[in-house]
């Protein structure tokens, strides 16, 4: 089949399905899309709440809990052990199919009937706040996290250990304020690093040792700012920077980007991949349009996958989890050996043949429109069905939903095929991880049609401004311990803070201000939800990709080396790169770039 050109029913945009995508949709038995994948990304990513805490009412114990929902939301939450328990049965909210009303009408007044679990985790010890993470121990206000021990404030991370405020790290310990590095040690305020050590402000360095302020360097020891220095000179001059001044760390911080920038960008950030388009791919193979993904294979329009155990395999449009899943298409947090799931959320452990099911967790397959199901399958709406009734009765619901399709508030028609419309969402798009990735204002998203959650009033009595707080570490007694300390993000800009969720006001704890003593860090002046908004700044979009041109000129920029493309020329490959021609990155591709930090 050729190419084909389409608008985008939400977006009217057009957007093209290749020959390769309309193979996959004949093996997945489903149509092709009529949203733009940048619209089914936004559409999806709206059912995960990733980081926002609420507190509320468990609907069975009528016990205060930690929750994911907040208590505003439109939907029934059960504390997570409660949920997990034999003592309510899922089953019992079962009904009939009503071939009278859209399918999507009768799943929302499932979504908002059966019991959510407040939280989504598994086999956490001491780590009661954390969130979608699972084999945590003594962790605290870790997110997406896996593997995890001794760990603080972390967002997307795995395998870490003795680690404070990171983001998309892998395999590290005793790092801090890190931004996608792997198998580092004792890393700070570092980027795009991998197998380093004892490295600080360093950004795009492999196998380094002892590097203060460094960019692109390989196999490279006792190096400031990438200039050579002989160990007992590079420790002398470390003493310098003072580490444990705040004051230090922001003339640091500026002099370390204002050096970056000297230096050219590869066009994506990855490795060890074999035909791959995106940014932030790692170990992959066929992998095109996606982003944050690791170990995943002839896959398309994927965005944040994890590599263990198993990573992916021939999914599109695909966001969250991995650990070994296969044959997954419009899906949002599904995976941990799941098989054959189509228009899913939170469907995990063991899970095949589902579509359009929710919170349907352990050893459930053959289920269509379910909601909180463990251990079932052939069932429709919650309702059991033999085997052979259950497959009778999926072509009918499908015709059904071709004939009588859901329409939205905007006028976007929903048959089968659609992924759940967003109105459906227990969550505000400002709760929601879409925030993060595709930020809107609250006016631009309640015109799109998105649901927008009102933030609850944070009433903090603050005893301590950030202005405050000791310049040094070293004067920093236990007292800190004991005071509300006013996030320097509300203090600045109350209005933007509240985009990002800030929680106007934090507190130390006792293992992190052991943590800063130890590392000679200074304390940090905003709390964790502004703290975390300040790293993801350093994530390239991902909802579109640019073609240009290798900006490598001999006449324009100093190189190290020399390339292949003739000297005193420009080089004349093309590609497509997450960096748009506005961005003031001078951007490379990977012949020349590889040229330069080799």
């Amino acid at each position: 089949m050729n190419s084909r050109r389409e608008i985008c029913q939400n977006c009217q945009q057009e957007f093209r399905i290749e020959p390769e995508d309309f193979a996959f949709y004949e093996k997945m038995e489903v149509p092709p899309p009529t949203f733009c994948p940048e619209c089914r990304l936004q559409r999806r990513m709206i059912w995960r709440n990733e980081i926002v805490f609420y507190k509320r009412i468990c609907d069975a114990t009528g016990n205060e809990i930690f929750s994911m929902f907040s208590p505003k939301a439109p939907v029934n939450v059960y504390d997570r052990d409660y949920w997990w328990s034999d003592k309510w049965d899922p089953l019992a909210y079962g009904r009939e199919y009503d071939f009278k009303r859209p399918f999507f009408e009768q799943l929302k007044e499932l979504i908002q009937t059966v019991p959510w679990p407040s939280r989504s985790f598994l086999d956490n010890v001491g780590s009661e706040y954390c969130m979608n993470c699972s084999y945590l121990k003594n962790c605290y206000m870790l997110f997406d996290a896996d593997s995890c021990e001794d760990s603080s404030y972390g967002v997307g991370i795995n395998k870490l250990k003795n680690c404070f405020d990171n983001l998309s790290l892998d395999s590290c310990e005793l790092c801090y304020e890190c931004f996608f590095c792997a198998r580092c040690y004792r890393a700070f305020y570092c980027s795009n690093c991998e197998d380093s050590s004892d490295i600080t402000f360093s950004k795009d360095c492999v196998n380094c040792r002892n590097c203060f302020g460094c960019v692109g360097l390989r196999n490279k020891s006792y190096c400031i700012f990438n200039e050579q220095y002989s160990k007992e000179e590079y420790f002398r001059k470390i003493a310098e920077f003072k580490g444990g001044s705040y004051k230090s760390f922001l003339q640091n911080k500026k002099k370390a980007l204002d050096f970056f920038r000297t230096f050219p960008v590869r066009y994506m950030h990855g490795s060890h991949n074999q035909d791959v388009s995106g940014d932030y791919i790692y170990n992959s193979k066929n992998v095109h349009d996606s982003y944050t993904v690791r170990t995943i294979e002839d896959s398309r329009y994927c965005a944040v996958i994890k590599a263990l155990p198993g990573g992916a395999r021939q999914c599109y449009d695909y966001d969250l989890f991995g650990w070994n899943a296969e044959l997954i298409y419009e899906c949002n947090n599904v995976g941990y050996n799941a098989s054959n799931v189509k228009f899913s959320v939170l469907v995990y452990l063991n899970a095949r043949d589902i579509e359009y099911s929710l919170s349907c967790i352990s050893s459930v397959h053959d289920l269509f429109g379910c909601v909180g199901l463990q251990k079932k399958q052939y069932c429709i709406l919650n309702k059991q069905y033999t085997r052979s009734e259950y497959f009778k009765m999926i072509p009918k619901i499908k015709n059904h939903m071709n004939k009588m399709p859901y329409v939205d508030a905007r006028g976007r028609i929903y048959k089968y095929g659609e992924f759940i419309p967003v109105e459906l969402s227990p969550f505000g798009y400002n709760e929601a991880i879409v925030q993060e990735y595709m930020p809107l204002s609250k006016e631009a998203a309640r015109k799109a049609g998105f649901p927008w959650r009102e933030s609850i009033a944070k009433e903090y009595p603050v005893t301590l401004s950030w202005a405050d707080l000791p310049d040094s570490i070293d004067d920093a007694d236990d007292s800190i311990l004991k005071e509300t300390i006013l996030c320097r993000a509300w203090d600045t800009d109350k209005e933007k803070a509240q985009q990002h969720n800030c929680s106007k006001a934090f507190r130390i704890t006792a293992r992190e201000l052991a943590f800063y003593r130890e590392m000679n860090l200074p304390l940090p002046r905003k709390c964790f939800y502004s703290r975390h908004y300040d790293r993801t700044l350093q994530r390239n979009p991902i909802r579109k990709q640019y073609r240009r041109q290798c900006m490598c000129d001999y006449q324009v920029h100093r190189n190290l080396a020399e390339h292949t493309h003739p000297v005193r020329s420009r080089c004349l490959n093309e590609f497509k790169t997450s960096y748009s021609p506005e961005r003031p990155e001078i951007v490379y591709c990977q012949q020349c770039y590889q040229a330069e930090v080799t």
